[in-house]
């Protein structure tokens, strides 16, 4: 694990999890990026972290299993893991978008995933991320109250 802020690939092919992981390794040098085929593996991984921030990029359908359920699962260990997330899916079906908007999921990706499409989901997430840092960084009394929690 690195100090930076890591991508978690989550998708039971894993031929997609490669392209994906290839994508990502050309614009992004913030974290590691860790691929996942096997839902029960990728939950195993995050509850056993340190750090309870990451940027996921996960498929509606894994195996037998939901993606958003792979997010429920892991939700307390990463409070902020649907601000954090892109779904991505083969067909964006009235019931997947629902599904993100219900979730409060911002980025949804149709297979095959465009790189910039990517690129622009995986850089507006980070950019949160840099603004808080800047905030703390620039103003002593919101860092002070942010040590607190």
């Amino acid at each position: 694990m690195t100090d930076g802020l890591d991508v978690i690939i989550v998708d039971d092919d894993p031929g997609v999890c490669g392209v994906l992981s290839e994508t990502v390794k050309k614009f992004y040098m913030r974290g590691d990026i860790l691929t996942f085929t096997d839902a029960d593996e990728a939950t195993e991984y995050c509850l056993n972290r340190e750090v309870g921030v990451a940027i996921f990029i996960v498929d509606v359908f894994l195996g037998g299993k939901s993606g958003f359920f792979f997010l429920d699962t892991i939700e307390d260990r990463f409070p902020m893991v649907y601000e954090d997330t892109i779904i991505i899916t083969g067909y964006a079906s009235d019931d997947v978008v629902n599904m993100c908007l219900a979730s409060e999921i911002n980025y949804l990706l149709q297979k095959p995933v465009k790189p910039y499409a990517l690129q622009l989901a995986v850089r507006a997430i980070v950019a949160k991320y840099l603004k808080f840092a800047k905030k703390i960084l620039k103003d002593p009394d919101f860092a002070q109250s942010v040590a607190k929690f």
